[in-house]
């Protein structure tokens, strides 16, 4: 079977899953497999049921007979046309069976249209799909954000329905009930622990780092990998750490696996040292009954037919439990707080300078700052029910005379929270005018600030979960006292999100991403408990056609659902053991 995964990003890591994290990052083994065959890999599918109620009748004879049609907004303001639902004869109180599905993105603003028209009834016997807008009769249109719709307890949002200029015609039309539904098969999963004894060493002058693979058959007799544990170095009786693997990976007990034991080389040619076949039900009897399997040696140029080893596999561990998704623990009634942090050091250049990147352009046209304030808090305020978020700033003199690396953006000397993105924007543009720029580039005051409140948060069992976005145009100056702010912080509700503006050089930010697959570690030999930093420079931003959301959030959810796992938070309306 050919290289199926990469090694690349993290190649010793175990992908795919942790007893604690279940899949804390992007699983690598499974994208790539994806992305070498050109296909997409899995999303969140999003299924949306309307129903709507006190139409309009426009119908004289009868009453009118609805269809409702579901756009979405592009990133180019166009509206792109993702369903239609059937139509319902005579009704003002339709509830519409055909479903609409979405994929949903965390990192993105998707941005709902629903418009609801009457069907002429000569027109009743053609597909929906076929039918001209135009010929039929308006009867209202409503919006919303997707993410608006899934915060909601019981995932449903009602909405007013209105003239398509949102002004014209304040009369009563009506109003829809959107519910989102996620559209998973199953949540159960199942953890595995395994171990192996007595391996045949495959290198010369060392002893094997062996790591196992485990793929699963697929119907036309060739096997999807969809996860590996990580690299045990120097050991021929390894014990690897916990996996998780949900029924969508594994599809059914009795569905054969392919477990792979490889001795991993650096340059990704990965010698196979010995496998065995068994489905998920034979994985659970061999844990039930304490026993174990030989490893099977497969043919080679001396020998041409597979042998039995005397290399063991032993299955210490078999869990079966449920995977909660983001949508699970965000619907019941889990937030996400946003906070941020501007650096107000004098590399920035003078704010009233056409140069500086804190220039305010009086034609209205954004500064990378406000865009990064701009982009990620509009996605993330639907996430805070108050949408009150604190606000520093870093690296400036204050109106006091003394130069702070955390003061409340605002001025304000005790309250440092602002109200909604409108709020952090404005107290951005006042600091300007009351704080002198100066330095140097400190950041872990700001983090050990953030890592009290949500420290705090978290003493009081409140279902918060915090994202601090720090935003700067300098090389970090503490990089030691920051890496241990951030380990500290690893244990806590909190997620970092760092936008770098300017031409610096950001070397340093990529240590803290941690995204080559080694945890950060503190100066006391402390290891993070799990990556929560994020990176991105805006000027690859401005290079690409990714925006700094889709960059800076794609790795939150897997972040935000690692710490639940690992503190075994279930979400609000999951009975608690």
């Amino acid at each position: 079977m050919g290289q199926c995964f990469s090694d690349v990003n993290g190649g010793k890591q175990a992908v795919g899953g942790a007893p604690t994290a279940a899949a804390t990052g992007p699983n690598d083994a499974v994208d790539h497999f994806f992305r070498a065959r050109g296909e997409h890999s899995l999303c969140t599918q999003i299924e949306l049921s309307l129903s709507a109620s006190k139409l309009l009748d426009l119908d004289f004879t009868s009453k009118s007979d609805p269809m409702a049609v579901v756009y979405m907004k592009r990133r180019d303001g166009k509206l792109e046309e993702i369903g239609r639902t059937e139509v319902i004869l005579n009704s003002l109180e339709p509830s519409w069976i055909q479903k609409i599905n979405i994929t949903y993105q965390f990192e993105v603003v998707q941005t709902l249209i629903f418009r609801v028209y009457d069907v002429d009834s000569k027109y009743h016997n053609l597909p929906v799909k076929t039918l001209k807008l135009q010929d039929q009769d308006f009867l209202g249109e409503t919006t919303c954000a997707v993410s608006e719709i899934i915060t909601k307890r019981d995932r449903s949002l009602t909405l007013n329905l209105r003239n398509t200029d949102g002004i014209r015609g304040s009369g009563n039309k009506g109003t829809l009930t959107v519910r989102a539904d996620e559209t998973v098969a199953s949540r159960n999963a199942i953890e595995l622990k395994f171990r192996c004894s007595a391996l045949e060493n495959k290198d010369t002058f060392s002893t094997s780092d062996p790591f196992l693979r485990i793929s699963r058959a697929s119907e036309n007799g060739g096997y999807i990998p969809i996860c590996k544990t990580e690299v045990v170095n120097n050991n021929l009786n390894p014990t690897w750490k916990p996996l998780c693997l949900t029924m969508q990976q594994y599809m059914s007990k009795e569905n054969p696996l392919l477990i792979e034991c490889f001795d991993f080389n650096t340059n990704g040619n990965h010698v196979l040292i010995g496998k065995v076949q068994k489905s998920v039900a034979e994985i659970e009897a061999l844990h039930q009954s304490r026993a174990c399997a030989n490893l099977i040696s497969p043919p080679s140029a001396f020998r041409h037919h597979e042998k039995i080893m005397k290399s063991q596999i032993f299955v210490d561990g078999f869990v079966e439990k449920q995977l909660y998704s983001f949508i699970d623990y965000i619907s019941s009634g889990f937030e996400l707080n946003f906070m941020v942090a501007v650096d107000f050091t004098a590399s920035n250049g003078r704010p009233t300078t056409l140069g500086s990147l804190h220039y305010i352009d009086p034609s209205g046209r954004l500064n990378s700052y406000q865009q990064a304030i701009m982009e990620i808090g509009e996605v993330i305020q639907f996430y805070d029910s108050d949408r009150r978020f604190p606000a520093w700033g870093f690296g400036g003199i204050t109106p006091n005379g003394s130069v702070s690396h955390c003061f409340n953006l605002n001025g304000s000397p005790t309250d440092f929270e602002v109200e909604g993105v409108e709020g952090i924007m404005a107290a951005y543009s006042a600091a300007l005018h009351n704080v002198t720029l100066s330095g140097p580039t400190l950041f872990g005051r700001v983090i050990d600030k953030a890592a009290d409140i949500a420290g705090h948060s978290l003493s009081c069992n409140q279902a918060k979960y915090y994202v601090l976005l720090i935003i700067t145009d300098g090389v970090v100056s503490d990089l030691k006292e920051t890496i241990n702010s951030v380990v500290k912080a690893s244990d806590l509700p909190l997620s970092i999100l760092i936008v770098g503006v300017g031409d610096a050089d950001f070397k340093d930010m990529e240590i803290l991403d941690a995204d080559n697959g080694r945890r950060l570690e503190s100066t006391s030999g402390r290891v993070a408990t799990r990556d929560i930093v994020q990176f991105v420079p805006m000027r690859e931003v401005h290079a690409g056609q990714i925006s700094v959301v889709q960059s800076l959030l794609e790795e939150l959810p897997s972040q935000f659902l690692s710490y639940m796992r690992c503190r075994d938070f279930k979400p609000l309306n999951v009975p608690q053991f």
